[in-house]
């Protein structure tokens, strides 16, 4: 019912819960355990068969009898015959395993058990049956030559089912396993460590299963003198190879090194990760043997070769991929729910790669559509308005490139004797372009227990599962649906309840909501130069559908008509207005329309005055580099305020001491953004002196400078009119003298205060000659002396 629809973006389902209680209950069971109904106890294997041998592929099943169980080869039902049978238990036997050839058909397929009783039908996991084989060595073994204390290796490569047994022979008779300096790994590789010259000989490759046994061509092995004994750097002869396993499997990762001294080999994972203790062992010098391996022992393997005392080392690395077949952590359950409401089952399961997730019916492949739904990757079934004609045994299968799971469950439907028919003569009428009012009749048989009557709404152009539901009162016979949108067709039916379940469905029917015009839409304008307006507003795609746009409107606010319209798309988001007059206030107005006539216009009013004065103080440019004026702006104000502060201060303490000192003060705060000057003096130009032979120039060139506009400042520093000029502290033997002085926008590192000293020290020279007449600005102090 309503608590498993899914509500459209626009729309609320009101349920009257009250009114049905009884009906979102679930149904009894029927007391059939799970057993009882129909299930596989034993389920078909993949397996390898030797041609013209017998093969028995098992399948068990229980269940109510009686049980019918039948097979299927690549999804083909197979007839009874003399060359296959069925057992009584439920297995097919296969007498004389074929191949193709001859005229007969080959019996290498996919095999499926199938189980039938009167509440349904199941069928098993498919089952791979191959025929052995052999193929011809593609790799043979190649002659090699070693020095004694050294490695040799052989390799040979063979195909075959099932996968051959590899062992070697020297000289025609099997080497001695036993000996520790012999490492076979199970891939076909034989490698020999600390070689000796009784190690000189032919080898052979041997590989053997139950279809064939094959010799490789002979390899001979020379074994010469000791080497020099000089210093070798550690090689890696024969690194790890990618490998992809499946679970319980065993992993060989190979890694010959050689070197003088004989290098050390470690492994470790490329990921950090522990490679752990148990299952675990080295083969021979440095192979690594991995057993029963588990989808946590993916990952990338380094081999490293390390000389003994040193740093030095050589690595490679290979990957291991585990994947691990498809199997289910939630089984479906099953179920029993009145006719008429809705059923779900849900499976989910696991695996590496993860696995496909596909439902049958009795067998048959479940797709969604009609009153069938699939979600959360198939594995929710939901199945609404169940009927008769929906009861089965209903199957979930899980299955990747590892291996395949399938689990099944079965849905009863309750029929209640008596239940009410559909309601009759539904009809739907719009009233609005928002709202439809449903109205129906009573059903005509057994209408005594209705409890209420559900409608159930959606969409014409939406899919099922997008319905939603509102129910009513059984004493009301029409209904007001509301919050529809506009100019769109809608289908609706309904269903008449009783505590003991939903009659069907009446006949569906159809009605389409009225249009109207558009609503006005939100309008900004933004001023992109002394002559262009931009204006920005939401695309509305919805307005093409209905034969609609946007139309634009603009004037000067003195003239009485207005240019336009000018139509615009749907679609468009943005027009920008050029050639405007700088001097004038112009009037905007945009509006949308459709088939129903114009909406309403939103209407803004712009002014352009001023935007030439402003764009001949700050050109157009990108707004990230006007943010970060601004910002650097701000910064200089507030380090001239902090400097301010430092500068008082040591005023005070000077005065206190009864010192007499000097201190860089500032007027007016239009100076405080005074341009930074070139270098002021070769000897110290970091260093801002306060002497009265410096003061006197500086206040000579003050009264030249050419004074900073307040309005072009205002307009370009929009925050420094807020700012106070800084206290002057009071000094007797300084009168006047900050009336031209200036501060600076610097670091605070940047700055040094020179004392005025005694009279018999050196007066201090003047670091600021040839100072150009827009100010006074301090400049770091350089790095050196």
């Amino acid at each position: 019912m309503a608590a498993s629809r899914a509500a459209p973006p626009r729309r609320r389902p009101r349920l009257l819960l009250p009114l049905l209680p009884l009906l979102l209950l679930p149904a009894p069971s029927d007391g059939l355990g799970h057993s009882a109904e129909l299930a596989f106890a034993v389920e078909p294997s993949d397996d390898v068969a030797v041609p013209g041998q017998p093969i028995m592929l098992g399948c068990k099943v229980e269940g109510t009898p009686p049980v019918r169980i039948t097979w299927r080869k690549n999804g083909v039902e197979l007839e009874d015959s003399t060359h296959s049978t069925v057992l009584a238990n439920g297995s097919l036997m296969i007498r004389h395993f074929l191949l193709d050839g001859g005229g007969s058909p080959s019996d290498e397929g996919d095999y499926e058990c199938v189980a039938q009783n009167r509440f349904g039908l199941v069928v098993s996991r498919k089952a791979r049956i191959q025929a052995a084989t052999m193929s011809d060595f593609h790799v043979h073994p190649q002659a090699t030559v070693g020095e004694e204390g050294g490695v040799a290796r052989f390799q040979c490569q063979i195909h075959g089912l099932p996968k051959p047994l590899i062992t070697w022979e020297k000289n025609r008779v099997p080497i001695d396993t036993d000996n520790e300096r012999y490492t076979l790994l199970p891939k076909g590789v034989l490698q020999i460590t600390g070689l000796r010259a009784e190690d000189s000989g032919v080898f052979h490759c041997v590989a053997s299963n139950i279809a064939s046994v094959r010799v490789s061509r002979g390899a001979r092995l020379t074994v010469t003198g000791s080497g020099s004994g000089a210093y070798k750097e550690p090689t890696i002869l024969v690194g790890p190879e990618n490998l992809t396993l499946t679970v319980h499997q065993t992993a060989v990762l190979e890694c010959v090194a050689t070197g003088n001294p004989r290098p050390i080999v470690s492994w470790s994972r490329l990921d950090g990760r522990p490679i752990g203790v148990e299952g675990i062992q080295v083969l021979g010098t440095g192979n690594l043997i991995i057993s029963d391996v588990t989808v946590q022992h993916s990952g990338v393997y380094v081999c490293a070769a390390n000389r003994p005392g040193t740093r030095v080392r050589r690595t490679a690395q290979g990957r291991l991929v585990v994947q691990a077949p498809a199997e289910f952590v939630q089984h479906p359950q099953s179920i029993s729910r009145p006719v008429g409401t809705t059923a779900m089952f849900t499976c989910q399961a696991q695996g590496e790669p993860p696995p496909h997730v596909t439902w049958l019916k009795n067998g048959q492949v479940l797709g969604p559509g009609g009153h069938v739904r699939l979600k959360n990757n198939n594995s929710t079934l939901t199945i609404s308005g169940i009927g008769p004609e929906d009861e089965a045994i209903y199957q979930c299968v899980a299955e990747n490139s590892a291996g395949s799971s399938q689990a099944s469950a079965r849905l009863t439907v309750l029929w209640a004797e008596g239940l009410p028919g559909p309601p009759l003569n539904v009809q739907a009428v719009s009233v609005s372009s928002t709202e439809v009012r449903v109205s129906w009749t009573e059903p005509l048989v057994n209408t005594r227990e209705i409890i209420g009557y559900v409608l159930h709404i959606r969409k014409a152009a939406d899919p099922p599962e997008l319905e939603y539901q509102e129910a009513v009162s059984k004493s009301t016979f029409q209904h007001l649906v509301s919050d529809l949108e506009p100019s769109t067709a809608y289908s609706f039916y309904i269903k008449a309840y009783t505590p003991r379940g939903a009659s069907s469905a009446s006949a569906p029917t159809l009605a389409s909501t009225l249009g109207e015009a558009p609503a006005p839409p939100p309008l900004s304008v933004r001023v992109l130069g002394s002559s262009t307006l931009q204006l920005l507003w939401e695309p509305w795609p919805r307005l093409a559908q209905h034969e609609g746009g946007f139309k634009l409107f603009y004037r000067p606010a003195s003239k009485a008509s207005f240019t336009g319209p000018i139509l615009l798309p749907g679609a468009v988001s943005s027009y920008n207005l050029s050639q405007l007059d700088p001097t004038a206030v112009y009037e905007v107005k945009l509006l949308a329309y459709n088939q129903h006539g114009d909406g309403n216009a939103t209407v803004r009013f712009v002014s352009l005055r001023g935007a030439a004065e402003r764009t001949a103080l700050s050109p157009p440019c990108d707004c990230r580099k006007e943010e970060a004026t601004n910002q650097t702006s701000t910064t200089g104000i507030v380090i001239g305020i902090h400097i301010g502060v430092t500068c008082i201060i040591f005023c005070v303490l000077f005065l206190l001491f009864g010192q007499r000192g000097r201190v860089l003060l500032c007027k007016d705060v239009e100076n405080q953004l005074s341009p930074p000057q070139g270098p002021r003096s070769q000897r110290d130009s970091g260093i801002l002196a306060l002497n009265g032979a410096a003061r006197a120039e500086r206040a000579q060139l003050g009264r030249d400078r050419k004074r900073v506009d307040v309005k072009e400042l205002e307009q370009l520093f929009p925050r420094v009119g807020a700012m106070q000029p800084h206290p002057r502290p009071t000094d007797p033997e300084a009168p006047a003298l900050c009336e031209e002085t200036q501060l600076s926008m610097l670091p605070l590192q940047g700055f040094s205060l020179l004392e005025e000293m005694p009279s018999e020290a050196p007066p201090p020279q003047d670091v600021s000659p040839g100072l150009p007449s827009e100010g006074l600005a301090a400049q770091p102090a350089p790095s050196g002396p």
